[in-house]
């Protein structure tokens, strides 16, 4: 039951910082926020709920600094974003083979103009997943949103997995674009389609499960949330019959601490089989890759 220390650990959320403090990476919530501590006081949006938020600080190189705490703490590869406004991680690639996969962050308030970029991307930088939240784009999108449905269909013919924050959000901005029975339609009308939930799911983690245990191809990881908060509904389901519905994602730099996460972890009740499943094998699986260990 104890995690092993021996598994080249597959990160589905990490942030490469461009900054100190991460600032930058909540620049594109700011047009939503309301409340004055949001805006002016909180070095991210939902800090209220995070302490001790890494950051890089002076170091001068942020990717060799990111790949220096990966290294550090057993994580072989990690997926990280790049959106509209920023492509540079392909450096990250270049100068780190093996280590990063990229996703997109995808803006469906775009059209075909997306949908194009997302054909792109996958052709030229070779992105792995395209990734969305419905609450932070603006104007907000809700999951079965018709501005979404020419997304999920270009993600299908590419064979990208498509991840996809649900559950109430930490910022303070509407969250009920991004309710978890809104998932439903989506994947019961592409069951070609490779979902997978981001951030929680909360307070609906157990219709999260009911609807993994009804649809192949809805999957959960486990983004943004400390190792000991992890919901007991989804560390259930992965011990029974959901080991391989349940991926490791962190949140750092952006919340959490990879320190911090890989002590947490220590503690989460997985069994012995599942922890191969949860800390590698279910991402290798989902993106057809080939494991050589």
């Amino acid at each position: 039951m104890p995690r092993p220390k021996d598994i080249g650990v597959i990160d589905l959320m990490m942030g490469i910082p461009t900054s100190g403090d991460n600032k930058e990476m909540y620049e594109f919530l700011k047009p939503l926020l309301m409340d004055e501590q949001s805006r002016k006081m909180f070095s991210m949006p939902a800090q209220y709920m995070f302490k001790d938020i890494p950051q890089s600080g002076d170091e001068e190189d942020k990717v060799a600094w990111v790949v220096g705490q990966m290294d550090a703490h057993g994580v072989e590869r990690a997926m990280t974003g790049i959106s509209s406004g920023n492509t540079d991680r392909a450096e990250a690639i270049r100068r780190f083979p093996g280590r990063f996969l990229l996703s997109y962050e995808c803006n469906p308030n775009l059209g075909m103009e997306e949908v194009r970029k997302i054909r792109q991307l996958k052709r030229e930088q070779g992105i792995v997943a395209v990734t969305c939240f419905p609450a932070g784009i603006n104007p907000q999108v809700p999951i079965n949103d018709k501005r979404l449905y020419p997304i999920y269909a270009a993600c299908v013919e590419e064979g990208l997995p498509f991840f996809c924050t649900t559950g109430v959000c930490g910022p303070r901005i509407p969250s009920m674009c991004q309710k978890t029975e809104l998932i439903e339609e989506v994947v019961w009308f592409f069951p070609e389609l490779k979902f997978v939930m981001r951030h929680g799911a909360e307070p609906w983690e157990d219709l999260a499960v009911k609807l993994m245990l009804k649809y192949p191809n809805l999957y959960y990881s486990t983004s943004a949330f400390a190792p000991k908060h992890y919901p007991k509904a989804i560390v259930d389901f992965a011990n029974k019959r959901g080991s391989d519905k349940i991926l490791y994602a962190g949140y750092f730099p952006m919340g959490l601490s990879l320190e911090r996460i890989m002590q947490e972890l220590d503690d989460v009740p997985l069994r012995d089989e599942v922890w191969p499943k949860f800390l590698r094998g279910n991402a290798l699986k989902l993106f057809g890759l080939e494991d050589a260990r």
